[in-house]
């Protein structure tokens, strides 16, 4: 692997803003997520209603699938993040978990039955389990302290872009096909192997820079014990903040459910997925300069409105606006607790940080999901939308009050 130049890696921290400021290294991570996203959108977009429709799966076996699949890249994540702070070089396994992902994309088209469905789903997640906690690390490793918040929202926003990108593809191949699921599933791999190609010819692996990151020491669990108490803090609040949602698939389902035609269900995370690119990068900005409490704070008064609109939806308009408001939350709170990620844990421990953060929000919302699924089913789809609402005006009320030590939502960088 080649060493990064100066101009991929900062030497010093810097208070220049803005997105000229960032090293290249960070574009070339956006547009990997960008593709690699375009191709797994382009999936789940159509995949909740090809379990529904064409095999026949319940709810509650989708909101399982979706929460098991979420939650094997959670604790894939663990292990990764902290076998790049062992090894000290993460690109290797931002590649491999890319490539996972590349590679399971046919076994969608070809599944005959949901057992298929989940090992696909199954692959796929243990790849971005891989890549994920190296890739959110390596973010950290090549940006100044000072732009992390413009850095994690710049790459969410590229991310986002893919992400609507595929279900705007997947409309069109919907249409091309007369509505053929399989047909249109077959075009996922393209992007996959453009996003893998890019990385691993684009991205350079940064030099370490203090005598910490430097020094390989053994994997062990005692590490966990040098996480401050702040960082565990922010692994709460994560969890939280997980909990009061739950797979996005439920938005897909929802509007079927209230007549959207089966051609035109990806527009569900068009919607979502445009508002969320729009608004990732200034809120990535707004994060390096604000309030983090008002904005966390915000993200939760707008996720319930986004519940509150699709439990109270009448027709496919308002689940659009309930999807809208569902991306304008991700697009404030993501990448802000990505970077409270960075901010509080140690630089040679920022994989295994990352890993165990990814953890515990993969199991709130393997949770989550599962919860909600067995509400769909047993009350039907509102109760489902009611309760994350419920649950995520608990947690804004625990924000309001929250006046504990160490000060996780302080602002500045430590």
């Amino acid at each position: 692997m080649k060493t990064a130049t100066p101009h991929d890696r900062p030497s010093q921290p810097t208070a220049a803003k803005g997105i000229r400021a960032l090293p290249a290294g960070i574009w070339a991570l956006g547009l990997g997520a960008l593709f690699m996203d375009m191709s797994s959108e382009l999936v789940h977009s159509l995949l909740p209603v090809f379990m529904a429709s064409v095999l026949g799966a319940s709810m509650l076996t989708i909101g399982i699938v979706e929460g098991v699949a979420e939650a094997t890249a959670a604790i894939t994540k663990v292990f990764s993040g902290a076998i790049s702070d062992y090894l000290g070089k993460r690109k290797f396994l931002v590649v491999l978990g890319y490539g996972l992902g590349a590679v399971t994309k046919p076994l969608f088209p070809l599944a005959t039955s949901i057992g298929w469905v989940f090992l696909g789903r199954f692959i796929d997640r243990i790849g971005k389990g891989i890549r994920g906690a190296p890739r959110d690390a390596l973010v950290a490793d090549i940006t100044p302290p000072a732009l992390w918040g413009t850095a994690y929202g710049l790459r969410q926003s590229l991310d986002s872009i893919g992400a609507f990108l595929g279900p705007l593809l997947a409309v069109a191949l919907m249409a091309w096909f007369a509505n053929d699921i399989k047909a249109a599933l077959w075009f996922a791999a393209l992007p996959a192997f453009i996003a893998v190609t890019l990385l691993v010819v684009a991205v350079r692996e940064p030099e370490p820079r203090t005598p910490e990151t430097k020094r390989r020491t053994p994997l062990a669990l005692a590490d966990v014990g040098r996480l401050p108490l702040r960082y565990w803090l922010t692994v709460l609040l994560g969890a939280a903040f997980t909990l009061a949602r739950f797979s996005e698939a439920f938005l897909i389902l929802r509007a079927q459910s209230l007549g959207l035609a089966l051609g035109y269900v990806p527009l569900v995370l068009i919607v979502m997925n445009v508002v969320y690119a729009g608004v990732a990068y200034p809120a990535g900005v707004a994060a390096d300069r604000f309030s983090r409490r008002a904005m966390l704070i915000a993200g939760l008064v707008v996720l319930i409105a986004a519940d509150m609109a699709l439990a109270v939806a009448a027709s496919p308009l308002q689940a659009f606006i309930g999807a809208a408001l569902w991306g304008l939350h991700m697009a404030l709170t993501q990448g802000l607790l990505s970077k409270l990620v960075a901010d509080a844990a140690p630089a040679a421990l920022r994989g295994s940080a990352f890993g165990i953060f990814n953890l515990m929000t993969g199991i709130s919302l393997l949770l989550a999901s599962a919860i909600a699924g067995w509400l769909w089913s047993v009350f039907g789809a509102p109760a489902t939308f009611l309760a994350g609402a419920a649950f995520a005006a608990l947690a804004t009320l625990g924000l309001i009050f929250y006046r504990g030590k160490p000060h996780i939502l302080r602002e500045g960088n430590p």
